[in-house]
């Protein structure tokens, strides 16, 4: 990996892609200590190191690499976006309309990303109002003074208006990334804000007691996942697929061979995120109770709690019904066969139409259960670790390494398909 990124550097037009890409993340990192208008820097600093948050405030907190707590322009990061990606694709089960625009092509792939974007500035709205609304009450539990000192309406609604237009601020600098510099603009964001925090979170760790040996448990931990989620991230299962000779005009085409790649892992972190943020709501609902109310206690202890047995089973089950939900959206296996029908291709020993779509169904389904197993073990491994070690400062520790290391790896193989391509020597040298 080191390799490839120094030969990219020694490339000109790479080197400035690069230089172009590191950029943009560092002008995303300057925002997110950048607090928005009618934000005391000084009280809401106070307020970090009185208070603790939740899981959910957590989660957002993570994928915003700490701009969330701070109340900065960049306070949403990239969770806006990503949450109507989501709907987004989850609509096109839902309205055929959707289902269309994604058939039509790059047109209908603009169209969806034009509807993305306005969605995405709608949630911003919405998420940005809310934690506005309750920084003073309910964002810092205990907190002795107030993060936004002067609550008028007005002076509100400029903070909601500052972040808002912060979450667009980052979406474009995403698409800039991906038009521009190198690799998906959205997920290298999302890798800047959790690497950007994983130092910060290992200095308190390493200052409390036992800290050096918890570090280097950690470190350890965090390197087995690593090789795991590798492993798996680069396993596929290939299906052969061969297309049958057929006479166009004068020309005779296929006859060829090649095969169909399907990942173990096909819902990426989707399972992951989800689970979490259902998890996460009796929490945040649980905070506007009363704290002596045997409901809230009971959810404090047995749902707020990661190392509580009835979370992990929750959790468990969850990542499991999404990860076959979420693959039953992205793979139709009736579309696949459908097409391959119509090119002249079939599955040796397999006949084209039904039968072709039953088997990738079959495949689906087996591949799916080993690819969830994995996502659960991923997910809950670190939690029940550091539970026993009573450390709670590594939010979403796989669901950390999960992103970091997919978009690490994605990017590599991006950077070395453009060496490949400005060093291919043909044929003939």
């Amino acid at each position: 990996m080191l390799s490839a990124f120094a030969q990219a550097f020694r490339t000109p037009d790479l080197r400035r892609k690069l230089l172009f890409t590191l950029g943009i993340m560092a002008v995303f990192r300057l925002g997110t200590f950048i607090p928005a208008p009618g934000v005391s820097y000084g009280n809401v600093q106070q307020c970090i190191a009185a208070a603790g948050t939740g899981d959910l405030l957590g989660m957002v907190n993570l994928f915003s690499g700490g701009a969330l707590l701070q109340l900065s322009i960049f306070a949403l990061g990239i969770m806006p976006y990503i949450t109507a990606s989501i709907i987004i694709q989850l609509m096109r089960v839902v309205i055929p309309r959707f289902e269309d625009l994604h058939k039509e092509g790059q047109a209908g792939q603009a169209k969806l990303t034009q509807y993305t974007r306005y969605l995405t500035i709608f949630l911003a709205i919405l998420q940005s109002a809310v934690i506005v609304t309750v920084a003073n009450t309910g964002l810092f539990a205990g907190c002795p003074v107030n993060p936004i000192p002067n609550d008028s309406p007005v002076n509100l609604l400029i903070t909601i208006v500052a972040m808002t237009a912060g979450t667009g601020l980052v979406m474009w600098l995403g698409e800039l990334i991906t038009e521009r510099g190198v690799g998906n603009g959205m997920s290298l964001l999302i890798f800047t804000s959790i690497v950007a925090s994983f130092p910060s979170r290992l200095g308190s760790i390493a200052g409390g007691t036992d800290g050096i040996l918890h570090v280097l448990v950690i470190v350890g931990l965090l390197l087995v996942v690593t090789l795991l989620v590798v492993f798996v991230e680069q396993s596929t299962r290939r299906i052969p697929v061969q297309y049958a000779k057929r006479m166009v005009g004068r020309r005779m085409y296929g006859g060829s061979s090649t095969y169909i790649p399907i990942k173990i892992n096909m819902s990426g972190v989707i399972p992951v995120i989800f689970a979490s943020s259902l998890l996460a709501l009796p929490t945040l609902v649980a905070q506007f109770g009363n704290q002596n109310e045997p409901w809230v206690q009971w959810i404090v202890a047995n749902v707020a709690n990661p190392t509580a047995p009835l979370y992990i089973v929750i959790y468990a089950v969850m990542i499991l019904f999404f990860a076959y939900f979420y693959t039953s959206i992205t793979f139709n296996p009736e579309e696949v066969a459908d097409n391959m029908k119509r090119y002249g291709g079939f599955i040796p020993g397999i006949r084209a139409g039904r039968p072709t779509a039953e088997y990738l169904q079959y495949v689906i389904s087996r591949i799916t259960t080993a690819g969830a197993i994995y996502l659960t073990l991923v997910a809950l491994l670190p939690t029940i670790v550091m539970g026993q070690m009573n450390i709670t400062q590594l939010t979403l520790g796989g669901t950390s390494i999960l992103i970091v290391v997919g978009v690490g790896l994605q990017t590599v193989k991006e950077i070395d398909s453009q060496l490949q391509q400005r060093h291919y020597e043909g044929f003939l040298r």
